[in-house]
């Protein structure tokens, strides 16, 4: 498609897609909208370095958890046995701090997706975009709250049996 085919293909679009290119083509418009959407776009780096660590000790959890299921359940010693049930509870925790972390991510990045659209529309959608940042924050605190948890728990250790 040439330069004055497009050039014609605007000039007989419906209004609406004229008023976006119109609006898109404010170079500060974009730099500022940009600016605005950095701080989200770092609390996605952050909530994936978090998902990185919590994702690694999930993998090692795991792994130990299939290591002593491979031994045959009578061969399992009662201190196996007694880690295998605290593994298990770690792992649980793991799961929802995975599950709220990756919500988190996935509200910011539509924080991050509004944020854009929000500039070159005129509906104003800045409570939606302030709700969903206070939805991810709660995510994320719920998620961190289950990654506390896990790494009390395991801090703790498997613990023998009182009594």
């Amino acid at each position: 498609m040439s330069a004055l085919d497009l050039l014609a293909a605007v000039l007989h679009a419906p209004p609406f897609a004229s008023e976006i290119l119109e609006r898109t083509a404010s170079t500060p418009r974009v730099q500022q909208v940009v600016q605005l959407s950095l701080a989200p776009a770092f609390l996605l780096s952050g909530i994936g370095a978090i998902m990185n660590v919590i994702m690694s000790r999930m993998i090692w959890i795991a792994r130990r958890v299939e290591n002593i299921e491979e031994k045959m359940e009578e061969h399992r010693t009662a201190r196996q046995a007694r880690e295998l049930g605290w593994l298990m509870r770690r792992r649980k925790l793991m799961q929802g701090a995975i599950m709220f972390s990756t919500a988190a991510a996935v509200m910011i990045s539509l924080v991050i997706g509004l944020l854009f659209i929000a500039a070159y529309i005129h509906a104003q959608i800045g409570t939606v975009i302030a709700v969903l940042w206070v939805l991810t924050m709660v995510l994320l605190v719920t998620g961190l709250g289950f990654f506390l948890f896990e790494t009390r728990l395991a801090a703790r250790g498997a613990e023998e049996p009182k009594g």
